[in-house]
């Protein structure tokens, strides 16, 4: 079972939800994983600080050209659709940050001009914590894109581990591929004008993946209703409420779980696994609010 945890705009509490939910499943069960798909800032190693046993570098192919060989034919830039290679009077420029590395230049090259070659973009750490499986990825400082690396970090999951993926806020690119393949998706948000607005975007993004999912208030009691009222009008239940608390703020700026708390929030994140795990295995929206 996957379960993503995703927001619409960052700082929700996203990773607040996805840490204590690895954890709580970790406490009753040997074979959980937390995944962190957040590559370009990674930050639940903070929170539950794993022993790191592997490492790995990540690297994607990049077109090299033979200007002995290139005729200046301009295939390559015309397949190319994100302008990584294009072809200027003859003369072939390859700009590697912009390539996805699928590798059509080459296929079309009729000289045989254009081999690839790895360009490292980030790293992926595998560790453990208190029994808890852990992986993320850390995208080098400058690459401008992170869903190759994020599909590395899925490919280094534990077969078989009931997996909490935390994935980067917003519903670009990077979130379609940590979000894709997921069982349930909890969307994390708060009763804010922004809050909403980018709430409504992470709905339809997921809509359009066809992956059940229900959503998180946090901070809930500060704001207004507004996302009560959207979730209420668009058949969307709201699977946990999570006060606005001094304590759980303070917990977090020391990098300290919610479930170290007590047990108030230790319930809390209990009853929504319950339903969380229930909700996915039915493959519906629909589930009860805890409040």
């Amino acid at each position: 079972m996957k379960i993503a945890i995703a927001s619409g705009k960052g700082g929700t509490g996203k990773t607040t939800v996805a840490t204590n939910l690895a954890r709580l499943m970790s406490l009753s069960r040997h074979d959980a994983c937390y995944v962190d798909c957040d590559v370009e800032a990674p930050n639940g190693h903070i929170f539950l600080r794993p022993e790191i046993c592997d490492a790995r570098s990540v690297a994607i192919p990049v077109p090299r050209v033979d200007a002995d060989k290139c005729t200046g034919c301009g295939d390559c830039g015309d397949i190319c659709q994100f302008s990584a290679i294009v072809c200027i009077k003859e003369k072939v420029l390859t700009f590697p940050e912009l390539c996805h590395g699928c590798g059509g230049c080459s296929l079309v090259c009729p000289t045989g001009a254009i081999t690839e070659a790895p360009r490292e973009i980030g790293v992926v750490e595998v560790g453990k914590s208190d029994g808890l499986s852990f992986v993320h990825g850390r995208l080098n400082v400058g690459e401008p894109m992170a869903p190759p690396l994020i599909r590395e970090v899925k490919e280094s999951l534990p077969p078989g581990a009931e997996t909490i993926i935390d994935a980067p806020p917003g519903t670009s690119c990077p979130v379609i591929e940590s979000v894709k393949g997921a069982d349930y998706v909890v969307l994390v948000t708060e009763p804010t004008p922004f809050g909403l607005n980018d709430l409504k975007l992470a709905v339809e993004m997921t809509r359009q993946l066809g992956v059940p999912f229900g959503i998180v208030i946090n901070r809930a009691n500060v704001g207004d209703d507004r996302v009560k009222e959207y979730a209420s009008s668009g058949g969307i239940s709201v699977l946990l409420e999570i006060p606005e608390d001094r304590r759980l703020a303070e917990a977090y700026s020391r990098g300290q779980l919610a479930l170290d708390l007590g047990p108030q929030y230790a319930q809390k994140f209990a009853l929504l696994w319950e339903k969380v795990l229930h909700d996915a295995l039915c493959g519906t929206e629909k589930t009860i609010h805890i409040v």
